[in-house]
């Protein structure tokens, strides 16, 4: 029997509960995994892809405004030996552009990316190391973790923990 956890699903509440969730993956993250990871956002527009990121970057101790990066492409945010970048690849036109942008310089061990719209940029990004998929389910949300290399399945185990 394989005891790796590949794939979680979570019902979401409200967008209290998606900050929430968000602030349970950077504890993991901070306590437990001690390194950062790549994360590929997928969900309809509204259903709570930035909402979530927020979550995860004030739990990383960030105190002010999370906005999205709808216009800029990219938020970072750097908290001590932890950057954080959240980038929005909504309205991106080419993906040749994140070669001009630097993209490369994302991605290290204690870089924690969130990329919304990581279709956009296909053949520029990294792979991903955690999928997430937020889905509407009525008023509430359903948000589904793939676990696509051991470090985000060992971050996985963590969180099945706490539920």
């Amino acid at each position: 029997m394989n005891n790796k956890t590949d794939e979680l699903t979570y019902d979401l509440v409200n967008s209290e509960a998606t900050i929430a969730m968000g602030s349970l993956l950077a504890k993991i993250i901070k306590d437990d995994l001690k390194q950062g990871l790549i994360v590929y956002l997928y969900g309809d527009l509204g259903a709570g892809k930035t909402t979530l990121t927020r979550g995860f970057v004030q739990g990383m101790g960030h105190k002010g405004n999370v906005k999205s990066p709808t216009y800029t492409l990219v938020e970072p945010y750097e908290l001590g030996l932890w950057n954080i970048y959240h980038f929005d690849l909504y309205r991106l036109a080419d993906p040749e552009e994140l070669e001009y942008m630097g993209i490369r310089d994302y991605f290290g061990k204690n870089n924690c990316s969130f990329i919304e719209w990581p279709d956009k940029g296909e053949g520029f990004l990294p792979e991903a190391d955690l999928i997430i998929n937020i889905e509407y389910k009525n008023a509430e949300r359903t948000i589904r973790f793939d676990a696509k290399t051991a470090l985000s399945q060992f971050l996985l185990e963590k969180l099945s923990q706490y539920n």
